[in-house]
């Protein structure tokens, strides 16, 4: 690693994305600072409204369920209007960085499969950071897990067609579950979406010295989210794999992954690395970075034609995993 590469060092946007971020402006800031923590969840980017569901022929309803050590929490689980029959799984985890979000968020994106694939998705309200530091973020996407798999069958869920999916902080916690269910011997999973997942709380790599006040979520921000997450075990050894799944040196006996990311975002390193190290461990990973994108580009600008050939290639992954 270079410490002298400077945040002008970063490739270049893709220029329909970087015409999107001047566009953002200030309403969303290249570094989340602590103190903007209260602010940004009174005020939520991409709000899902009871429209927005209606226009997508989506039913939701919420359910009340333990989670880490029995505190209860919330998912809504999400269907067609009008389901019949059974059909495949769909487990979300929300984005965020640890420290906003709510299970609304990038739940959209999961609308069309729901529709194809006759699936339900069950998308968690994990309790979130600096409030309810590790391990209750991913023990309570865990705890929400298992329910939906001992609810499978209520739920019109297919077990062996049970995904779990997530962006960002979300992509994160979805690799930390597909480990613990995998060291604590279930529940199966039959493939794992990680979105430009959160996966590494050392700030060592080049990437994240390149994305500094740049795009969206830069360096300051991913201290931010981590530190509200950890504390004062931000970067030292006491971090568990499921924490900081970029932290296992064991990616064998994993689902199959799909990995995305963009070339100009701080989590491109450690994705890469990532789907290196399942490579290397014998497993199945696809990755695809994008060149030019930011930190959740596709959805600051789905009308791009880098957004659309990103969301492309998850639904063909999808549908290699998923299909009937």
């Amino acid at each position: 690693m270079t410490e002298t590469l400077s945040a002008s060092a970063h490739p270049p946007f893709d220029p329909e994305l970087a015409a999107a971020l001047a566009a953002l402006g200030d309403a969303f800031p290249s570094t989340l600072t602590p103190e903007m923590i209260p602010m940004l969840r009174a005020n939520p980017l991409l709000a899902v409204t009871d429209d927005v569901l209606d226009e997508a022929g989506i039913e939701a309803r919420d359910v009340t369920i333990p989670g880490y050590q029995g505190d209860d929490i919330v998912v809504t689980v999400l269907q067609a209007k009008g389901r019949t029959g059974t059909g495949a799984g769909i487990y979300h985890t929300h984005g965020g960085g640890m420290i906003i979000g709510d299970r609304w968020t990038g739940a959209q994106a999961l609308f069309g499969w729901l529709h194809r694939y006759n699936a339900v998705a069950v998308t968690v309200e994990y309790r979130l950071a600096p409030e309810f530091p590790d391990p209750t973020p991913v023990e309570d996407c865990y705890a929400g897990l298992l329910w939906t798999a001992a609810h499978a069958e209520e739920l019109g869920i297919e077990l062996d067609r049970l995904l779990i999916a997530g962006g960002s902080a979300g992509g994160g916690l979805a690799a930390g579950v597909s480990l613990l269910a995998r060291d604590r011997q279930g529940p199966a999973l039959i493939g794992q979406l990680l979105m430009y997942p959160m996966l590494d709380d050392r700030d060592q790599t080049t990437s994240t010295i390149q994305i500094d006040g740049v795009g969206v979520w830069d360096r300051g921000s991913n201290v931010t989210g981590w530190s509200a997450l950890l504390g004062e075990r931000r970067g030292t050894d006491d971090v568990s794999i499921y924490a900081a799944p970029a932290r296992a040196t064991d990616l064998s006996n994993l689902p199959p992954a799909f990995i995305d990311c963009g070339s100009s975002e701080v989590f491109r390193d450690e994705d890469v690395a990532y789907a290196g190290a399942i490579w290397a461990a014998g497993g199945q990973a696809e990755l695809h970075v994008w060149p030019g994108g930011f930190h959740g580009f596709e959805g600051f600008a789905p009308q791009a034609v880098l957004s659309q050939q990103m969301v492309a290639a998850r639904d063909s992954w999808v549908d290699r995993i998923l299909g009937a």
